[in-house]
């Protein structure tokens, strides 16, 4: 692109920095005067429930880090709070807007707004422009000799890592054409369009104790690259400072994936092979929602296995949302969830298969559960990680890997620290019987609950319930 504008809009997203930002670049290197915003989106909050919603605060707070930052800078970012589609371009009308730059979203809901705000920008000749900045390869960059899509993610990685290069791995360098930052000199505009608070959204604070914004990202970055050489064996013990906790950051984009990815890509070292086979995860399950979009629709990625018919218990859904199922290491993680937002990624493997292969609930409900309390949540990923644990989505092991909830736990959280964290009431059990505290002896009742199932019962129901399909 060629073309000389004026002015033009920096539209802020999921990319919440002002460093290695592609649509930032582009805007900057190609207009006079560029102007930036972000809008808090009612047609996504008013969809939350949850008033104390932890990813509102988190993005309330990075959002007024990057608006300090671009002040500092000599520009500034306005703020808007309703509909995308409509504060989008009556933004750029009011500012005699030329071009709107964004980086590209891949969500279906998110692509069909993107459609609506160009098609109303192409009316008054406005031009909108996106750009690939939170994933290395998208869409059909990577695909297999025969020109389609990878379903199995070992012959994906092999491709990405034969394609991959310090090419796609370079910054955007944005401070080369700061200075075409548009100077916040419209007071009035600036007032009209400044930070609401979080009580005029509708919104309650929620005492965040996870670092926000692009400092909070790097100090979460730096530190990690400390431990990062121990990765691969520290990130399966939830007791013990073993993953990266930048999941939330590069869901917001308040550091980027480039930045990770090059450390990853670089370091050597299992630890930083592993962390960096790990975001590659990441552009895979992207790469599988661009492909296959009704998976938005609730659809399984193996159709075969679109209609298993699960049994749904509501009253044994319950206790698994509540952290009650007499399991303690599944207790223990989806107490975490409920009282952070967080859960430790091999926990979420664990609940996620005994949901499904020990409660036999419809791995939507817990998909759908995770989406509601995950901080870091993003589709792509939540639903990549359910279908895999449901055996329905893309994944080389066949429908029999089940989770064996005790022996995970006396593997990954051996001397039960964990446990003991969020689930206090079996304080007083010893290192073995915490795993299975029915086998210990001691009146618990009154206090933890007896499993609601028995592993061996239903895992032999998954297995019937899988092989009908067959």
């Amino acid at each position: 692109m060629t073309d000389i504008y004026n002015t033009s809009l920096v539209w802020f997203r999921r990319d919440l920095r002002d460093t290695d930002h592609a649509a930032l670049y582009h805007a900057l290197k190609h207009s006079h005067a560029v102007y930036c915003v972000f809008i808090f989106d009612t047609e996504i909050l008013d969809q939350l429930t949850d008033k104390s919603d932890r990813r509102v605060e988190f993005i309330w707070q990075s959002v007024g880090e990057l608006k300090a930052s671009l002040q500092a800078k000599g520009g500034n970012l306005l703020i808007g709070h309703g509909k995308a589609t409509d504060e989008i371009p009556k933004l750029a009308a009011q500012l005699n807007i030329q071009a709107v730059y964004c980086n590209r979203d891949y969500e279906p809901s998110a692509i069909a707004r993107d459609a609506v705000v160009a098609a109303s920008l192409k009316k008054t000749g406005a031009a909108f422009h996106q750009y690939k900045d939170q994933v290395i390869f998208e869409q059909d960059e990577i695909l297999t000799q025969a020109g389609k899509p990878y379903s199995v993610f070992t012959p994906y990685k092999n491709a990405y890592l034969n394609t991959l290069n310090d090419f796609y791995l370079k910054a955007y360098p944005v401070e080369a054409y700061i200075q075409n930052l548009a100077p916040s000199t419209e007071d009035n505009l600036y007032h009209e369009w400044n930070l609401p608070s979080l009580e005029h959204m509708g919104f309650n604070a929620t005492q965040l104790k996870l670092p926000t914004g692009m400092s909070g990202a790097y100090t979460l970055f730096d530190d990690f690259k400390t431990r990062i050489e121990h990765y691969q064996e520290a990130r399966n013990f939830p007791a013990i400072k073993g993953p990266s906790y930048l999941s939330t950051h590069l869901r917001f984009g308040t550091i980027s994936t480039r930045a990770l990815m090059r450390t990853a890509w670089q370091t050597a070292g299992e630890g930083a092979q592993t962390w960096l086979s790990e975001l590659i995860w990441r552009d895979f399950y992207f790469q599988i929602l661009h492909h296959r979009p009704d998976l938005a629709e609730g659809r399984a990625y193996k159709l075969e296995y679109d209609a298993l018919s699960f049994p749904n218990d509501t009253q044994l859904f319950t206790a698994w949302c509540n952290g009650q199922t007499g399991y303690p290491l599944v207790d223990a993680a989806m107490r975490q969830l409920n009282q952070t937002g967080y859960m430790h990624n091999r926990l979420r493997m664990v609940s996620a298969s005994f949901l499904v292969k020990d409660l036999l609930i419809d791995w939507r409900w817990g998909e759908r559960y995770f989406a509601e309390k995950l901080i870091d949540f993003d589709f792509a990923a939540n639903n990549g990680g359910w279908q895999w644990a449901a055996s329905t989505g893309c994944d080389a092991q066949p429908y029999f890997r089940i989770f064996n909830p005790i022996t995970q736990s006396e593997k990954f959280d051996p001397k039960g620290n964990f446990i003991r964290k969020y689930v206090p009431e079996l304080n007083e059990l010893d290192n073995k019987h915490i795993h299975a505290p029915w086998l210990s002896g001691k009146a618990l009742l009154a206090r933890y609950p007896e499993p609601v199932v028995t592993h061996a019962l239903q895992r032999k129901l998954a297995l019937e319930l899988y092989s009908k399909k067959l």
